[in-house]
């Protein structure tokens, strides 16, 4: 084999998954620059050591992080990169099985074990770089991780076998974090956990996310909050009194329901019924009727028949939610629903999904189409073909409803904020005009 001469310790990473993984991989670059090594984030140049933060959640994502182990581990036999390392979810749950079956891989690593993958490096945890951290993407906005782990007992959930108990960061490290943001042009923080509602019982003894986001809003600089993964059972309604009275806290709720018939919830373990899920959605419009919420729901669960089902259409035609998504159900072993049978074909579950997101095109173009004529704030995120692509704060990052501006007509910077009047709406994309606001 042909003599190769690389930079020691130049380290790609590789990411997999949500959001959250994104920010784990973040603050292990920001850790491996901060002991003067050479790293990247999912680089295209030759490295000879690779990370792969992998995704464990559902069959799609577990595949999909195994192919990309399996892509590198030929890339090492190759002699292409010398080192594979595997962290993240996949490797958290699934690690005596992923030894044995890919021993080629220099070291797996579970969700938590930052300190043992620097140590791999000669590298030190740095807690002086604890609330700073290299971003992926244009600066312009931020994930911000406020809590790790979940205590809920959901059924389809492997979240807690992966990730562990709930552990809320502190108050005073999140304000610090989103001060360096501000400081280096974050406009916009979308805070993420896997239990946002949880936030504060353990570190506070009693819920605290109201309190948190009173103590961001008060950062200069930055513009925008955005509120993800709210369990909807213990719902803390002073977040939504702090959303009204904050002008920089988006209107905007991220709150993951998972299903409208009471008798699936039940045996999803979700502690609610439909009756009291539509109750909270009223009472949050009723105290802010301006404000979108997403929400997320999952076909085919066990228990799920077409009674079940039709609850469900039903709910979703009722609620009118501004915002959508729909999983299909993934059969997880070592949960609670993984002891249950899991009867429905997959092809049912995606014909059951598709029918629900059909539902939803509709709801959504309606609501679009009352926005025609109006004008909203637009972050834009980025320029792509003719378009420079924003969104209003009803809308968070990849997931939700786009604002297009024509380029050959109006200039925009990445990251400015822009007034916009809506000419044209789809079911999920907004068209408009800059304006002049001389």
């Amino acid at each position: 084999m042909k003599a190769r001469t690389l930079k020691k310790d130049k380290v790609n990473i590789i990411t997999m998954g949500c959001s959250k993984n994104l920010v784990d991989s973040e603050v292990l670059l920001t850790q491996l620059k901060g002991n003067g090594i050479n790293a990247s984030h999912e680089s295209e140049k030759d490295d000879n050591n690779i990370i792969i933060n992998t995704c464990g959640f559902i069959d799609n994502a577990k595949q999909e992080s195994i192919d990309t182990i399996l892509q590198y581990v030929d890339a090492k036999e190759q002699g292409l990169v010398d080192k594979v390392y595997v962290t993240g979810c996949l490797s958290q749950r699934y690690k005596d099985d992923l030894e044995k079956e890919i021993p080629q891989v220099d070291a797996f690593f579970g969700t938590r074990d930052l300190p043992a993958i620097l140590k791999k490096f000669k590298a030190d945890y740095k807690h002086e770089l604890v609330g700073e951290r290299l971003l992926t993407h244009s600066s312009h906005y931020a994930y911000m991780k406020i809590s790790e782990g979940c205590d809920r007992p959901c059924s389809f959930c492997a979240i807690p076998l992966m990730r562990g108990g709930h552990i809320s960061r502190s108050i005073e490290d999140l304000v610090k974090e989103a001060e360096h943001k501000a400081a280096n042009g974050t406009k916009e923080l979308l805070l993420i956990a896997q239990d946002s509602t949880y936030y504060g019982l353990d570190l506070y003894k009693k819920r605290r996310l109201a309190d948190l986001m009173r103590a961001l809003s008060d950062v200069n600089g930055i513009d925008w909050i955005r509120l993800h993964y709210a369990y909807p059972t213990g719902f803390p309604m002073d977040v939504i009194d702090v959303m009204k009275e904050r002008p920089n806290i988006c209107n905007y709720l991220d709150i993951p329901l998972q299903h409208g018939s009471t008798s699936v919830l039940k045996t999803m373990r979700r502690g609610t019924t439909r009756e009291k899920q539509e109750e909270l959605i009223h009472s949050i419009r009723d105290i802010m009727p301006d404000i979108a919420i997403r929400t997320t729901l999952i076909a085919g669960h066990p228990g799920e028949g077409e009674a079940e089902f039709q609850e469900m259409v039903e709910f979703v035609e009722k609620m009118k939610f501004e915002r959508l998504g729909v999983f299909t159900y993934s059969h997880e072993e070592n949960t609670h629903a993984g002891a249950m049978e899991d009867i429905i074909p997959q092809e049912e579950k995606q014909a059951r999904a598709n029918h629900l997101m059909g539902i939803q095109e509709q709801i959504s173009y309606d609501l679009n189409q009352e926005k025609i004529g109006k004008t909203f704030k637009v972050l834009i995120d980025k320029k792509e073909g003719g378009h420079f692509v924003g969104r209003t704060e009803y809308d968070s990052v990849e997931v939700d409803n786009e604002v297009l501006i024509d380029a050959a007509k109006h200039y925009c910077r990445v990251g400015d904020f822009v007034d916009v009047k809506i000419t044209d709406a789809t079911e999920f994309d907004l068209y408009g005009d800059v304006q002049d606001t001389q």
